[in-house]
Order: C-alpha cells, then sequence, then structure tokens
C-alpha cells in the first residue's frame, strides 16, 4: 500500500510539473481548432462502450460521442476529430502539455484533478462507481470475501487508492498487480494472474463482454466508491471550456425536451426546442460559435439518450442500464442547467 501512495505521489508531481508550464500562457483553443480543421481529442487505449475503435481503425463510446459533439459546435462537423489513444498515466500530461485539446477517457472528476493540476472538468457524462469482477467458479459472492486476494488494476487510476483505502477501513490484506492499460488488466485476469479485477462498473461491463467467455466471469454487486466521469480542459481558457460543458449539456437537454438526431430539425413552437435548433435566442455569442452550433451536435450526434443506448444500453453487449445516468425527470440525477 505504501508502494501505490508514493508511486501516486510521484505521478502528481511530474504531472504538476506540465500543468504549471501550461498556465503560463493563456490559449485560445477554440481559434486553434478551428484553424487546423480538426479537434483532437483523447481517449482511452480501448475501453468498450467508452472509447475503443472498430478492425477499421472507427472509433465510438460515449466518450467519442462527446469528442464528435464538440467538432459539431465548434467546427460544423462531428466527423473532424483525431482521437489520441492514451493510458491513465499519460493522459493529464497530453492536456496540460497541449497535445490535444480535450480529454474525454472515463475519467474521474476528483480534487486534486480540478484544483492541483491546471485542469478542469466540464461536466459529468456518467455517474459511475468502483466495482469488482471475479471468475464466476471461484463462488465469490461479496468483496469481503476476497481479503488476501490478488488485484489486477490499471495503473495511474483512482482504483488504487479507493482499492486501499477500502482494505485499510475494513482491515483487509491484498496484492495488487497494476498494468498500464484496461485492455492488459483484461488478459491478465483471464491468464489468471489475479483473484480478481477491480475497475469502474461500466469499464468491468464492458470487459467482461469481451472476455472469450464472458459467462464465465461475474461483476460482484458491492460498489465501494463514487466516479463522475466527465470531459477536462486547460484551466487556462475559460471559452472552451464553456464550449465544452455545454456541448454536453445541449445532448442532455435535448433528451429531457424530447428531441433527436431524427426530430431536430421538426417544426417547433416550443422555446426550448427552438433555442436548441439556434432559431431563437443568443447562446452561440459568449461562446463564439455560429448559431446552429446545438443544432449540428444533436443532429450529427444525437441526445444523450441516443448516445447511452447507441454505445453501453441493454441492447449493446455491455447492456447497462440507465440507473442513477437516467434523467432527473424520471428518477436519475442526469440533468443539465438551464439551457437559457
Amino acid at each position: 500500500m505504501n508502494k501505490l501512495l508514493k508511486l501516486s505521489a510521484v505521478s502528481l508531481l511530474t504531472i504538476g510539473s506540465f500543468s504549471v508550464q501550461a498556465s503560463m500562457f493563456h490559449s485560445d483553443t477554440l481559434k486553434d481548432v478551428q484553424a487546423k480543421g480538426s479537434l483532437t481529442c483523447g481517449v482511452s487505449t480501448g475501453t468498450p462502450g467508452f472509447s475503443s475503435p472498430d478492425a477499421s481503425g472507427n472509433w465510438s463510446g460515449i466518450d467519442v460521442d462527446v469528442c464528435r459533439a464538440v467538432a459539431a459546435a465548434t467546427l460544423g462537423d462531428a466527423k473532424k476529430v483525431k482521437f489520441v489513444p492514451l493510458t491513465a498515466k499519460e493522459r493529464f500530461v497530453a492536456l496540460s502539455s497541449g497535445e490535444i485539446d480535450v480529454l474525454s477517457r472515463n475519467t474521474t472528476w476528483t480534487h486534486t484533478r480540478d484544483t492541483s493540476l491546471g485542469l478542469t472538468f466540464a461536466g459529468v457524462n456518467y455517474y459511475d462507481g468502483q466495482g469488482f469482477m471475479v471468475q464466476k467458479s471461484l463462488g465469490i459472492n461479496n468483496v469481503k470475501e476476497l481479503d488476501g486476494a490478488s488485484f489486477c488494476i490499471q495503473a495511474g487510476t483512482t482504483t488504487e487508492l479507493n482499492l486501499a483505502d477500502y482494505f485499510r477501513s475494513n482491515k483487509m490484506e491484498f496484492k495488487a498487480v497494476t498494468y498500464d492499460t484496461s485492455a492488459q488488466t483484461k488478459g491478465g485476469f483471464e491468464a489468471g494472474r489475479c483473484d480478481a479485477l477491480t475497475s469502474d462498473v461500466s469499464q468491468l461491463a464492458g470487459l467482461r463482454s469481451t472476455l472469450k467467455d464472458p459467462s464465465s466471469a461475474v461483476v460482484l454487486g458491492d460498489v465501494i466508491s463514487k466516479e463522475p466521469l466527465g470531459p477536462v480542459v486547460r484551466k487556462d481558457d475559460n471559452t472552451w471550456l464553456n464550449i465544452v460543458r455545454w456541448s454536453l449539456n445541449a445532448m442532455i437537454e435535448a433528451e429531457e425536451l424530447g428531441v433527436t438526431s431524427a426530430t431536430i430539425d421538426n417544426a417547433s413552437t416550443s422555446p426550448g426546442v427552438q433555442r436548441l435548433q439556434g432559431k431563437s435566442g443568443k447562446l452561440n455569442e459568449s461562446l463564439g460559435l455560429s448559431k446552429d452550433w446545438s443544432r449540428n451536435i444533436i443532429a450529427q450526434v444525437g441526445n444523450y439518450g441516443e448516445s447511452f443506448e447507441r454505445n453501453i444500453g441493454m441492447s449493446t453487449p455491455i447492456q447497462l442500464p440507465r440507473g442513477v445516468n437516467q434523467l432527473w425527470i424520471k428518477g436519475g440525477i442526469l440533468y443539465a442547467p438551464a439551457f437559457r
């Protein structure tokens, strides 16, 4: 455990040095993106349902859809995105140094990350929590039965500290087997190098769907942490922060209003829908965007519900229920601030 904490401290110091460099100048990310004609978006090295490429190199996932939404808002074309796969250890350095314009990579919003790295979270596109996956043959029913077990973990994530905190609080022992990527943690789990794989529940569901025999493993019902996941930007550009934040909010607002990619251009007398369509209001002016910025997001990417069901919903191999990620008017906690 002490080793884990020391490694985390070293990682923060390294990232901190880059964030200090980044904060020494003010950037205009919108102009940079429009000048190069594409958005550079940091994503995972492959997390099913969130950000992963197919055999042809085409990326998909709910994190990918956030990238595409920002591209639609700023460039008018959701396809104008360059995806940069990053490990958990690389992601903050890549953002701070300017290698990427935005990070949308199943990243947990924490106090330390939001206050000490020169970075700012633009919202939450998935509320998650840390869980555990074990081989069904072990007959394990809950995490309390894993005292003394070994865990496959992705390095550079909140998972490491959460696991240490939980086991210490419950006077339990564990052994960490760390890897750089989620695919490597899955490989270690399948090869029997650990007793359990621990990560966000959504990521466990995605990894389980890609096992050679998904039915051989089970995700336990225990959740030991809060993991609000969302896009991140540099702290030196407030306009860009607002663009990313409200691109995500536009998708959430559209679902609440019942507007989809197929109906965004329909005639409507609803003030809220007309604002989304860019037919009324001046929401674009403070962002420096065209009047149809939010219309482009919904038409080309869809609303939040469309993105969810397309990438991780019950009709996909990942089969995640909406749960707390349902709209607030339907019993969940998801909502956008007032879109006016």
